[in-house]
């Protein structure tokens, strides 16, 4: 098995994948774009910012330049936020080889151009070979060995599967799925669902109504995934359900928790500004918002979570607003 991995992103899922592929023998790298906070992370060997109570081993490079961390490695691990993503990988360019093996593990849609972090992968780096890995996982889980399964998808079969040998373990179980269009969106969309549920359960709406929200918003999911070329049947898997149920009750569920604040009558750009970690539901919803209107896709849910964080909203409205639209049957959604 190739033995060189760099992790490009130090916040709290960088940090722990790193960690993790450590502990399996891996020569692993860590590449973090705040060169104070990088220092930081040399002396300390802990991510008190985004990781707390775990400890970064002294065999993981932490580096803040990218050319000496790209040198000799076989896979490229992308953990940065998907809006930040394509900055990030132009100063790649002119240091990575045709054929280099990259891994998204980032969860988003590009605002400007709707792409994926894969499609971005592909048009900013040119003819590399590149993976998804996805699922339910929090990295404070992941970090401290807590069982966890994700699933690697790629076109590319013979990636997936070195993938999904490269991060294998007894406290990590991968699958494989082909359908890369559906793995990714599962774990974008789920995140604008995730602030929805936050909000349900801001203003205290109670079990019945979060278990409808889950799966209304499930069904959304898959409906807009659909209509972009993924596979139903991958919605009903790690990627679709299993990260929509984790990001939707866990406390560890930022985009959950912006929620909660707005329900509580927080505005967002006072939440944005309260925290260094990033949500990626917010931006999500702004992509999920054209690119359900560009492809005439009903998703209610999506579009009163948007008016709620764009468009001051009242979340109580926006709820009464989704119970009061004209009745349907559930059967054709179920198709």
């Amino acid at each position: 098995m190739p033995k060189h991995v760099l992790v490009l992103g130090a916040g709290g899922w960088g940090t722990c994948l790193a960690v993790h592929l450590h502990r399996k023998g891996l020569d692993t790298r860590l590449w973090g774009h705040r060169p104070e906070y990088v220092d930081w992370l040399r002396r300390y060997r802990e991510n008190t910012r985004y990781l707390p109570g775990v400890s970064i081993p002294e065999g993981i490079e932490i580096c803040a330049e990218l050319k000496p961390a790209l040198a000799g490695i076989d896979y490229l691990v992308m953990a940065v936020p998907t809006q930040v993503c394509r900055s990030v990988l132009i100063h790649l360019v002119e240091h990575v080889h045709e054929g280099l093996a990259v891994v998204s593990v980032s969860k988003g849609i590009e605002n400007e151009t709707l792409l994926r972090p894969s499609d971005i992968i592909k048009d900013v780096l040119g003819k590399v070979r590149v993976a998804v890995l996805s699922g339910p996982s929090h990295a404070e889980e992941v970090a401290r060995q807590l069982p966890t399964s994700l699933v690697a998808a790629s076109k590319d079969d013979d990636l997936a599967r070195q993938v999904q040998h490269l991060f294998s373990a007894d406290s990590l179980r991968v699958y494989t799925n082909p359908d890369m269009v559906g793995v990714e969106l599962g774990g974008a969309v789920k995140n604008v669902i995730a602030v929805a549920a936050g909000i349900c359960d801001g203003l205290g709406l109670g079990d019945n109504a979060k278990a409808s929200l889950l799966a209304r918003g499930m069904i959304e999911i898959a409906r807009l995934g659909v209509a972009l070329g993924a596979k139903k049947s991958t919605f009903s898997g790690l990627s679709g359900f299993g990260d929509l149920v984790t990001t939707c009750v866990s406390g560890f569920g930022r985009n959950r928790e912006v929620g909660m604040k707005i329900a509580k009558g927080q505005k967002l750009s006072e939440i944005l500004a309260g925290t260094e970690k990033v949500a990626e539901g917010v931006w999500t919803t702004r992509s999920v918002r054209t690119l359900a209107r560009k492809h005439n896709v009903d998703a209610p849910i999506n579009l009163e979570v948007y008016r709620v964080l764009f468009e001051d909203k009242d979340p109580a409205q926006a709820v009464r607003d989704l119970m009061l639209r004209a009745p349907k049957s559930e059967a054709e959604d179920l198709i």
